[in-house]
């Protein structure tokens, strides 16, 4: 089995290496990730500049590939133009941070894998739900199953798993959930900074607004201390209003 590994932290974050690592336990694992922090991202694709790239060292030997471009430009340039192989599985992550609810359409772990699955690759985005440091090995041994496991199974064209492993010690988890895509969002704030001439700017902050009420949703399923998996699709179109605007006469 070859699984390629991206993520949106960078491929020198902690959370890559872990899962990297524990992943060739399992099948021969190609690493291509951006040259830096590139979280929120989205689905971004580069078009106006060139995407160049690296070989990565970690402890003075070849850990992967570093792209000077998205998350999303990572995993397609590896897959079309870097592997000489087939991939069988992409894994994303594991991301420093969660990525439930309305925050997946931003996220560049979460693109990386629906770019595998656009693709025609089977694929998983991993996140542990802290910003503090952490032990990433209960996400890496988890992300190890999953990938038997989706390996074993496979799943529909254009489905991918959203994977939040919630930090608290291993022994506090309380099982897995098979959850939906909350719709609690980021509750925004701009901070207005100058800078050292004095020139204005804005730096964007805020906490995450908890509105779901459901318990198997992804927010509240980490909350209740479960890793949530939720299979999501890149398939935006809203059938039911698709049905209602047929009556519409537009024409």
């Amino acid at each position: 089995m070859h699984i390629l590994v991206c993520n949106d932290d960078g491929i020198d974050a902690p959370g890559i290496y872990a899962l990297a690592q524990e992943l060739k336990s399992i099948a021969k694992v190609t690493v291509i990730a951006p040259d830096r922090q590139q979280s929120a991202v989205g689905h971004a694709i580069t078009m106006q500049s060139p995407l160049r790239v690296v070989e990565f060292r970690k402890d003075g030997e070849f850990f992967g590939y570093a792209v000077k471009g998205t998350p999303a430009d990572a995993v397609k340039l590896g897959v079309k133009c870097l592997l000489q192989e087939p991939v069988d599985l992409c894994v994303s992550g594991i991301n420093h941070g969660s990525n439930t609810a309305i925050n997946i359409i931003y996220s560049g772990t979460v693109s990386a894998a629906t770019e595998g699955t656009v693709l025609g690759i089977p694929s998983i985005a991993m996140s542990l739900t802290t910003y503090a440091e952490w032990d990433f090995g209960v996400a890496a041994r988890f992300a190890k199953k999953l990938a038997l496991e989706v390996m074993k199974r496979g799943l529909p064209p254009g489905t991918l798993l959203n994977v939040n492993v919630p930090a608290v010690p291993e022994g506090e988890i309380k099982g897995v959930k098979v959850t939906k895509q909350g719709i609690s969002s980021w509750a925004d704030t701009f901070d207005r900074r100058r800078d050292p001439a004095g020139r204005e700017y804005f730096w964007l902050t805020g906490t995450m607004d908890v509105t779901d009420t459901d318990p198997e949703t992804d927010q509240l399923a980490i909350q209740a201390g479960y890793i949530s998996v939720t299979p999501v699709h890149y398939q935006l179109t809203d059938e039911v209003q698709r049905g209602v605007m047929q009556g519409w006469g537009l024409w």
